[in-house]
């Protein structure tokens, strides 16, 4: 068990309850499926924001005279897309990424807790024995994502993606090594509360 993510749910457990395991998800620079969409997307967007950009600049006089304020416009109106367009292109990837540092996962024996948060802490739990649906996508590599409930079909296509909000919101232990012995351990879990 990853010890930061053992101190962290330890602090969130009832007095009679047993920590089974604690993980968290893959940590850094993560490229998922939804990027064979986001990085040309990134890369067009940016890239004609950037262009707009210089050109809008390039064609600011140097030496403004009255009734010549418009001219401005152009440049400043162009530094919103410009923003996120570098977002887009490379904030994105640290943003999922810081989000992924500061998230830590946690199997009971009575339930699931998931600790995260950017700006502030965020504590998700589900009970075991309320849990209804639950998913398990592995990759070759052993990390997989275990979903506690219905995920539309677009969920890990948009998982990472540009924007948090876009995310699925169905609470999951997402890209954890080991994912397999995980699910079982909870599957066991299921069998033995029923």
């Amino acid at each position: 068990m990853d010890y930061e993510a053992t101190t962290i749910i330890q602090r969130e457990l009832d007095p009679d309850e047993e920590l089974l395991w604690a993980g968290r998800p893959k940590q850094g620079i993560v490229f998922r499926s939804g990027d064979i969409f986001f990085v040309p997307f990134s890369l067009l967007w940016g890239g004609f924001a950037i262009f707009w950009e210089i050109m809008a600049i390039k064609a600011v006089p140097v030496g403004m005279k009255k009734g010549e304020l418009e001219v401005i416009i152009f440049p400043v109106f162009g530094i919103p897309f410009v923003a996120v367009g570098l977002y887009l292109i490379f904030g994105r990837f640290f943003v999922d990424a810081m989000r992924r540092k500061r998230t830590f996962y946690g199997l009971t024996n009575k339930r699931v807790i998931i600790v995260s948060g950017l700006f502030s802490k965020k504590v998700e739990s589900l009970n075991i024995d309320g849990i209804r649906y639950i998913s398990f996508t592995e990759k070759s590599n052993g990390y997989g994502t275990i979903a506690f409930g219905n995920k539309d079909a677009l969920s890990s296509f948009y998982a990472g993606s540009a924007w948090p909000e876009a995310r699925n919101d169905v609470p999951m232990f997402e890209l954890i090594p080991n994912a397999k012995d995980v699910y079982y351990q909870i599957r066991n879990l299921q069998g033995n509360s029923a």
